[in-house]
């Protein structure tokens, strides 16, 4: 058991007019957002409000992202560092860039 505390139950949605996936809790949006080109997703912001910082907000919704791309063939554009360092923490996500 790690002792992080995470919300393993995100509601993530992917609002494709904002170009970003977002999760609303207690009134506080977090989201990672996007630019599509093509075949490949640019990953340029992970926004998670103070108030939700140390959840594991940020990891989730590059997860969601990530395995978002995987599931429809696009490569992926680390531009954001945070995006850059989960996946350096996570090799099974190495194939999408």
């Amino acid at each position: 058991m790690s002792n992080q505390t995470t919300k393993p139950n995100l509601d993530i949605a992917h609002s494709q007019v904002a170009n970003r996936f977002e999760t609303t809790i207690d009134g506080q949006t977090g989201y990672i957002s996007y630019q599509d080109r093509d075949d490949t997703l640019v990953y340029d912001h992970t926004i998670v409000p103070q108030q939700l910082g140390g959840q594991g907000v940020g990891s989730a919704l590059v997860k969601h992202a990530l395995d978002y791309a995987r599931e429809h063939d696009k490569k992926v554009v680390p531009q954001c560092s945070f995006v850059a360092s989960y996946i350096n923490k996570h090799p099974e996500y190495q194939d999408l860039i």
